[in-house]
């Protein structure tokens, strides 16, 4: 199965409990703290992996950034974004 056939699915995206968001206030980014690395997450991303709470499906998140971001190509970069987070196994 391939990112795009998961993302495909009726999907509810989430976190796999061994990574964490987290905001670092002092360099203003959101990070991805994993076991034994973290990940810089940069510009609209961390709202994007916020919006991943096993309750939205893919179509939820597309639909709640568009209306954050007026014009944004959210419907096609979001699916693709999620998709390399699940191939990394960053998300279930």
């Amino acid at each position: 199965m391939t990112a795009q056939d998961v993302v495909r699915e009726v999907w509810r995206p989430v976190l796999i409990r061994s990574v964490l968001l987290r905001h670092d206030r002092v360099r203003g980014v959101d990070l991805l703290v994993l076991p034994e690395r973290v990940v810089v997450l940069r510009g609209a991303a961390g709202s994007i992996v916020g919006l991943c709470d096993g309750e939205r499906d893919v179509a939820g998140i597309v639909a709640e950034l568009s209306e954050r971001h007026p014009g944004a190509p959210v419907a096609e970069e979001v699916p693709k974004f999620l998709g390399e987070l699940w191939a990394e196994g960053w998300l279930r």
